[in-house]
């Protein structure tokens, strides 16, 4: 009787020790694959917006981000790095480039110790929680302000000494993004050259590029390409539309054909690094975008011709298609930009590069395909209801009465304890109920009366955890729930589950949950050792 219990116990022990050691393989699999998925999400082309922030009423950081992923932009670059965006994008996986401004370059480039504080402060305290891919020094520093060029360079090794420091280095990619007019006579592609007069900052920068697998960053607008040159350069070309073949232009000494301006400019970065020995740097378009407005000077910064020039790089990017020197190689490119910067200075199209005003609706609606689900949800209706100010609290009390019993709507997230209840008011309650009752009625104009005492707004008046009917986070918030009900489903099936181990491992193909192994020793030592 001894031997046999002793019997069972080993084939016990066995048996938990194989159990083990497949649900490790699993484990260790399933780590596999996502650091794969990571890989490639990381190799992956993709389109991103830049984001400034010269915007009165801008949104706060946590709806930002909200707007962000509601529109699924995976990828931006910051011309800073605000550390309130950063702390509202930790856990979200949005990419992002964060900036030195040029008013610090002088700084960072005469201090190491500052350098590293800037690291520290800006990159390492967030990272790996906000996924921050690289740190842009400067923007177009070389021909603005050509006075810190000799800063540039030491800015940059200081930094990425810094981000060695922090083992980063592998992780987060440095650059410096430079004007258009660096490169020097831009067409025919095969002649251009960078200014030769910066060739002595330009050539060390090239090979620290190359050694650390960093991008060259170029910020390139076919719009003022084709602004600046009319006539010559056609505006068919400049916004990426069909050309015949008689209209694409030639390189007479490469005899490739190019069909867009972008890709004419892509490609003379690229000759103009081959000129300096330079092969294996790619080009990364940090800026690129067209003006939905200007002055009486402007005629072609309109609505029409911004929404067809983004909608058409979107899927010009998408379609992979590189460009004639490097049909092989797409530039990933980032669109300027997120928002309208109405507190910009003259000229008009200056405050005007936005896809969206800083209320979060929309300028336009891009018109494309290929770009899955990116920048495909239409803003440009998302409006509210609310009540007026200076309105006595009995008509208002009276209103919401009306509101939250005939006009039968939802009030029940401003009762006690509920996410609206506070702040426990009559206007604020009243505000949450006319917008109800306004998002039922599908935003009728007439519904948002109340005798006068209600308007409709296009800012979100959504605060904390009080989320409006129409919200951005309303559907996301129907989402969370419903996942959140999935989530509880499938773990009750698991409990549930009648069948043995063998036909789970089988099912699952040997991405068993490990977390589920605890579960399986009291049924186990029940199986083999009562």
């Amino acid at each position: 009787m001894g031997d046999s219990k002793l019997t069972k116990a080993i084939i016990t022990l066995l048996f938990l020790l194989l159990l083990l050691s497949l649900c490790l393989i699993a484990e260790a699999r399933g780590v596999t694959a996502e650091l794969k998925n990571q890989q490639d999400f990381e190799n992956e082309t993709f389109v991103g917006v830049n984001i400034g922030t010269d915007v009165s009423n801008l949104l706060s950081p946590p709806k930002l981000v909200s707007l962000l992923q509601l529109q699924n932009i995976t990828h931006i670059r910051l011309y800073d790095a605000n550390n309130d965006i950063l702390r509202a994008l930790a856990g979200t996986k949005i990419r992002v480039i964060v900036s030195v401004p040029n008013n610090q370059l002088i700084a960072i480039g005469s201090s190491n110790t500052t350098a590293a504080n800037w690291i520290d402060h800006n990159v390492a305290a967030f990272y790996p929680e906000t996924v921050i891919t690289g740190v842009a020094v400067g923007d177009e520093v070389l021909t603005t302000i050509p006075s810190s060029a000799p800063l540039l360079f030491p800015a940059i090794q200081s930094l990425y000494s810094a981000l060695i420091a922090s083992n980063l280095h592998t992780k987060i990619k440095i650059s410096t993004p430079h004007a258009a007019s660096l490169i020097l006579d831009p067409f025919p592609p095969s002649q251009a050259f960078f200014n030769q007069s910066l060739t002595w900052v330009m050539q060390p920068l090239l090979q620290f590029l190359s050694r650390t697998g960093s991008p060259l960053m170029m910020n390139l607008y076919p719009y003022y390409v084709f602004v600046e040159n009319k006539g010559v350069v056609s505006l068919e070309s400049s916004l990426f539309e069909p050309l015949t073949p008689a209209e694409e232009v030639v390189d007479p000494n490469t005899l490739l054909h190019y069909t867009n301006v972008l890709d004419a400019l892509i490609d003379a970065a690229y000759f103009c690094m081959n000129n300096l020995n330079i092969t294996d740097v790619k080009v990364l378009v940090t800026e690129t975008g067209w003006p939905s407005k200007g002055n009486s000077t402007d005629s072609y910064a309109t609505i029409d011709d911004a929404d067809i020039y983004n909608s058409n790089l979107i899927k010009h990017v998408y379609d992979h298609s590189g460009t004639p020197l490097h049909p092989e190689m797409t530039s990933s490119t980032f669109i300027y930009e997120l928002f309208n910067e109405n507190q910009r200075a003259s000229p008009t199209t200056e405050a005007n590069w936005g896809l969206f005003y800083g209320n979060g609706t929309a300028v336009y609606l891009l018109q494309f395909s290929g770009g899955g689900n990116f920048l495909g949800n239409d803003t440009t209706n998302q409006t509210y209801c609310v009540a007026m100010d200076g309105v006595d609290t009995k008509t208002l009390q009276a209103a919401l009465d009306w509101a939250c019993g005939p006009g039968k709507a939802n009030c029940s997230e401003i009762q006690p304890g509920q996410d609206c209840y506070d702040p426990n008011n009559v206007k604020s309650h009243a505000s949450y109920a006319f917008d109800s009752y306004y998002q039922k009625q599908g935003k009728a104009q007439k519904s948002c009366d109340f005798k006068g005492i209600a308007m409709i707004t296009t800012s979100d008046p959504s605060h904390g955890s009080c989320i409006f009917p129409g919200s951005l986070k309303e559907s996301n918030k129907t989402k969370t729930l419903s996942n959140m009900n999935t989530a509880t489903k499938s773990g009750a099936e698991m409990l549930g589950w009648k069948t043995t181990f063998f036909t789970i491992w089988v099912w699952n193909e040997f991405f068993f949950p490990t977390s589920l192994l605890g579960l399986l020793f009291p049924l186990l030592l029940t199986m083999f050792v009562a």
